[in-house]
């Protein structure tokens, strides 16, 4: 006996849960998968931001040939200086790449708010550079790179990462008006 191919979609049974989950599964690997590619280009250019930060830090507080830079008895101003230069870079290199997908809002606004949670990344950096040097009495390029650079850069990368995504480069998603279902 042959069937057609419209009698067959008519009596297909109705979808089973297995493709219900497959497709809830496919859902969360799609965002997993959206989220570490998103990921990996922040911290490629967090990288380049970092490298930016890092060069012009120790230049500042260790740059002379007695072993000390302009900024050698002002950490806090050298690591100012620092990461409001690389954050010029990451900002560019976020907007054209990393974040390139997501839904425009105007570059003065995504501008301002870069800057702003860039600042607080900074507080970061800075709270956990003052701590060690001004609390904990440690000083030299080792201790000062380690508090900023890795202990303060580390929790400070994890909020920017957040931060931007919540924020100054919002989903397509979070940009849509609400609609009343009702």
């Amino acid at each position: 006996m042959w069937l057609t191919l419209g009698r067959v979609l008519e009596t297909a049974p109705p979808p089973r849960r297995t493709s219900r989950l497959l497709g809830a599964a496919t859902r969360v690997w799609y965002g997993l998968h959206h989220l570490i590619r998103e990921a990996t280009k922040f911290a490629t250019v967090g990288g380049v931001g970092f490298v930016v930060d890092l060069v012009i830090f120790n230049a500042l507080l260790f740059s002379g040939a007695d072993g000390r830079g302009p900024l050698h008895d002002s950490p806090l101003w050298a690591k100012t200086v620092s990461v409001a230069a690389a954050t010029a870079v990451t900002f560019t290199g976020n907007r054209l790449w990393t974040f390139r997908h997501r839904a425009r809002t105007g570059l003065a606004r995504e501008y301002s708010l870069f800057f702003l949670l860039n600042g607080i990344g900074l507080g970061i950096a800075l709270g956990c550079l003052g701590f060690s040097r001004y609390v904990l009495g440690l000083s030299g390029p080792l201790a000062d790179n380690i508090a900023a650079n890795v202990v303060g850069l580390g929790l400070g990368t994890l909020f920017r990462f957040w931060s931007y995504r919540t924020w100054v480069f919002p989903s397509h998603e979070s940009r849509r008006p609400a609609t009343d279902s009702a």
